[in-house]
C-alpha cells in the first residue's frame, strides 16, 4: 500500500513537473514543423514519389503523413493537458493566495534581512497620511497595521497581477490543447479500432460506398473536400484517408450556380469566387452566397471554404494525326475525365485535365517574363496490356529561338519529366505543312524520283549507267533508312557496315545527301522552284527532319491536335467542422494575456515600518531582479526618505 502511493506520488511529480511539460512542448513543437514543412493528407501516389517506396513505408507508417490526426500527436497532446492541468492545481492555490493577503506579519528582523532595504533616521512624527497618499499616487495597493509596542507596518503592493499571468498561460495552453483534441478525430479512430468503420480505397461513386465508410451527419468533426462543376450539386463531401478516403454526409445541398477566375496580364490566376446555392430542408427558402479565397461562408456549423479550382468535364474538338504512315487526320470529340477508344489501334485515351491559361518561362538562361502560351490538355495514352504514358500537348504555336513548334510532352511515369516533341508550325502558324512534308518522306514513289534526279545530276555521263544505278539505289536506301527509324536508324546502319575508320565521313556524307533529297521532296511536294526556296523554308526542313526524327520516340503512333473547345470549370470546396476552433481561439487570447501579464506587469512589494521610538525601515522586493527594479527602489526610497525625513 505504501509502495503502491510512494509510485503514485513520484510519477504526480513527474507530470507536474516544469521539465516533463516543457519536454512535451518541445515534442509538439517539432511534431508541428514537420506537419507544416510536409504537405498533408496528400494521394500517397504523390508521397511514393517524393520519397521512394522504402521511405514512403517508413514515414506511413509513424503517421507523418497526417500528423496532427496521428495517434502519437494526440498523445502528446494528452500528456501536455494532464501536465499543465496538474501544474494548474499544485501552483494555483498559491498564487491567489499570494495575490489576495498582504505579508503584514513581518518583523524588524525580517525586514532587514531583505537584500533591498533602507534604514531611516528621524526623531519627529511621520506623517501617515502623506506617505499613503505618495504610495497610492504611485498606483500601491496599501495596508496598514498597528503593532502591539506602536510600531505601525505599512505594507504596499502593486503589478500583482503579474502572477495571474502564470495562470493564465497555463489554462491557454490547456484550453488550446482539448481544443485540438475535439479535432482530432478520435470518435472516428475508435471506431475504426473496433471494427465499426473501414476507409474507402476504391474509386467508386460515392452512392456506392457502404456505411462502412461513411461518416453520418452528427459526425462532430471533420475537414473534407467537394469539387463542384458548374451547375452541378451534392450533398456528400470526401474525407481523404491514408491510401483512401471516407464519404462524409452533409445535412443540405450545395450548388455551384456560378465559379469565376480573374487573372494577371500574365495568365496567372489572380482571385477565384464561387456562387454557390444552400439547399437545406428545414429552410422555406434555399440560401445565395458568393465565397472566396479566405472568405469562407459558415452554415449549422460547417465553414465552406474556397479552397481551388480544377475543370469541369471541358468538351474538346482534336484532330489525330497519323505519324507513322501518310494517312489524313481523323477527328474525334472528347471529354475532360472521359476515355476514348480507338478500336482499330487498341488504344484508349484517358483524358486528365485542361488548361486554359499556362504561363511558361520559354527562355531558359535569360532574364524575361514568364508568358501565357495558351490552352493545353493532359492525358494518357494506354494500349491494351494496360500500360500507359502521359502526355501534355498545347494547342498553339509557341515561340522558341525565333521560330515558332507546336509542343507536345511525353513521359513514361509521373517520376520522369516531360521529353517534348516539337514540331515546326508553318508561315500560317499551323501543323498542315509538317504533316504534308511527313507525307513525302512516307512516299516511296516520291522517294524513287527524287533519287533518280539526285543520280542524274550528280553522274553525267552515259557511261557510268552502272554508277548512276549504284547512286540510286544508295539514296533510295538511306531515305528508307531514315523514313523507317529517323536519324537513329541510320546510324545504326553505319555502326553496322561501315569500319570505325570511316564512320566519320560516312555521317557526314549522309547526312549531306540526307539534306539533299528531303529538300527535293520538300520542293517536289509544295510545287516550288530553286528561287523559291528562301531562308525560312531551308530552316523549316531542318526542324521538321528532327522533329520526323523524335516522332520515333514519342510512343505514340498519332499526333494530338486541340483544333477547339468549349470549358467547362469546377470548384475545390474545403468543408469543416471544427468545435475546437472556439476552445483554441479563447485558450489563444488566455495564453497572450498571461505571457502579456507576465513580461510587461512588473510586481512591486513595499514594506514600511515606522517605530514608535522614531525612524524607519524600508524594505522592497520583486519576483524579478532587473535594472528596472533598481530604478524603481532607487526612486521609491528617495520619495519616502524625503517625505519621512
Amino acid at each position: 500500500m505504501k509502495s503502491t502511493i510512494f509510485n503514485s506520488r513520484k510519477l504526480n511529480q513527474l507530470l507536474s513537473s516544469m521539465s516533463f511539460a516543457v519536454s512535451m512542448l518541445v515534442f509538439l513543437g517539432i511534431a508541428s514543423v514537420i506537419g507544416t514543412i510536409l504537405k498533408q493528407n496528400e494521394p500517397y501516389e504523390n508521397y511514393i514519389i517524393k520519397f521512394g517506396q522504402f521511405w514512403f513505408g517508413f514515414f506511413e507508417k509513424i503517421g507523418l503523413y497526417d500528423v496532427y490526426h496521428s495517434v502519437w500527436f494526440l498523445i502528446i497532446l494528452l500528456f501536455l493537458v494532464i501536465s499543465t492541468t496538474l501544474c494548474i492545481t499544485k501552483n494555483t492555490p498559491v498564487i491567489l493566495k499570494d495575490f489576495l493577503l498582504f505579508k503584514d506579519s513581518l518583523e524588524e528582523k525580517s525586514l532587514l534581512s531583505f537584500a533591498h532595504h533602507l534604514v531611516l533616521k528621524n526623531k519627529k512624527k511621520v506623517n501617515l497620511s502623506q506617505v499613503i497618499h505618495y504610495l497610492k499616487q504611485a498606483n500601491f495597493k496599501v495596508k496598514e497595521k498597528s503593532k502591539e509596542n506602536g510600531d505601525i507596518l505599512i505594507v504596499a503592493k502593486k503589478g500583482n497581477y503579474q502572477r495571474l499571468g502564470y495562470i493564465f498561460t497555463h489554462v491557454g495552453v490547456v484550453v488550446i490543447c482539448l481544443g485540438g483534441l475535439l479535432d482530432g478525430n478520435l470518435i472516428f479512430k475508435a471506431q475504426e479500432l473496433l471494427g465499426y468503420k473501414k476507409i474507402e480505397t476504391l474509386d467508386i461513386p460515392a452512392s456506392k460506398v457502404q456505411d462502412l465508410s461513411r461518416l453520418s451527419i452528427a459526425n462532430t468533426s471533420f475537414r473534407a473536400n467537394m469539387t463542384l462543376a458548374e451547375g452541378s450539386s451534392d450533398n456528400v463531401a470526401f474525407v481523404r484517408m491514408k491510401d483512401g478516403y471516407l464519404v462524409q454526409d452533409l445535412p443540405f445541398k450545395i450548388t455551384l450556380k456560378d465559379f469565376r477566375i480573374n487573372h494577371y496580364s500574365t495568365g496567372m490566376p489572380k482571385s477565384f469566387e464561387s456562387d454557390l446555392v444552400i439547399s437545406d430542408p428545414e429552410l422555406s427558402q434555399d440560401i445565395t452566397k458568393t465565397i472566396s479565397v479566405n472568405h469562407p461562408f459558415t452554415y449549422r456549423g460547417i465553414a465552406i471554404y474556397q479552397s481551388d479550382f480544377q475543370d469541369g468535364g471541358t468538351k474538346l474538338d482534336i484532330k489525330l494525326w497519323n505519324l507513322l504512315s501518310s494517312n489524313t487526320s481523323q477527328k474525334i470529340n472528347a471529354k475532360i475525365f472521359e476515355k476514348v477508344k480507338l478500336d482499330k489501334d487498341q488504344l484508349t485515351y484517358e483524358f486528365n485535365d485542361f488548361r486554359k491559361f499556362n504561363v511558361l518561362h520559354l527562355k531558359e538562361g535569360i532574364k524575361e517574363k514568364p508568358r501565357n502560351v495558351g490552352p493545353s490538355v493532359t492525358y494518357k495514352i494506354r494500349n491494351n496490356s494496360g500500360q500507359a504514358r502521359e502526355y501534355i500537348s498545347y494547342q498553339y504555336a509557341m515561340p522558341i529561338d525565333e521560330r515558332s513548334f507546336f509542343i507536345s510532352g511525353m513521359r513514361e511515369t509521373p517520376q520522369e519529366e516531360f521529353k517534348y516533341l516539337k514540331i515546326p508550325a508553318d508561315q500560317k502558324g499551323s501543323i498542315a505543312d509538317f504533316m504534308l512534308f511527313k507525307a513525302a518522306l512516307q512516299n516511296k514513289a516520291l522517294i524513287e524520283a527524287v533519287a533518280k534526279k539526285m543520280a542524274n545530276q550528280s553522274v553525267n555521263s552515259d557511261k557510268n549507267a552502272s554508277v548512276k544505278e549504284s547512286f540510286e539505289n544508295s539514296v533510295n536506301k538511306l531515305m528508307t533508312l531514315f523514313e523507317q527509324g529517323g536519324f537513329s536508324n541510320v546510324a545504326q546502319n553505319i555502326d553496322k557496315n561501315i569500319p570505325a575508320s570511316e564512320k566519320e565521313k560516312a555521317v557526314q556524307t549522309y547526312l549531306k545527301i540526307i539534306d539533299i533529297a528531303s529538300t527535293e521532296l520538300y520542293k517536289n511536294q509544295f510545287n516550288l522552284s530553286d528561287k523559291e526556296l528562301d531562308q525560312s523554308r531551308i530552316v523549316f526542313i531542318q526542324d521538321a527532319l528532327n522533329a520526323y526524327n523524335d516522332m520515333f520516340f514519342y510512343g505514340s503512333p498519332y499526333y494530338f491536335e486541340l483544333t477547339n473547345y468549349e470549358q467547362k470549370e469546377a470548384s475545390g470546396l474545403q468543408l469543416t467542422k471544427s468545435p475546437g476552433q472556439f476552445w483554441v481561439y479563447l485558450g489563444s487570447l488566455s495564453l497572450v494575456l498571461g505571457i502579456f501579464s507576465m513580461i510587461y506587469l512588473r510586481e512591486r512589494k513595499l514594506w514600511l515600518l515606522i517605530k514608535a521610538k522614531g525612524g524607519a525601515i524600508l524594505a522592497f522586493s520583486s519576483n524579478r531582479k532587473n535594472p528596472d527594479f533598481e530604478i524603481d527602489y532607487k526612486k521609491v526610497s528617495q520619495d519616502i526618505k524625503k517625505i519621512i525625513q
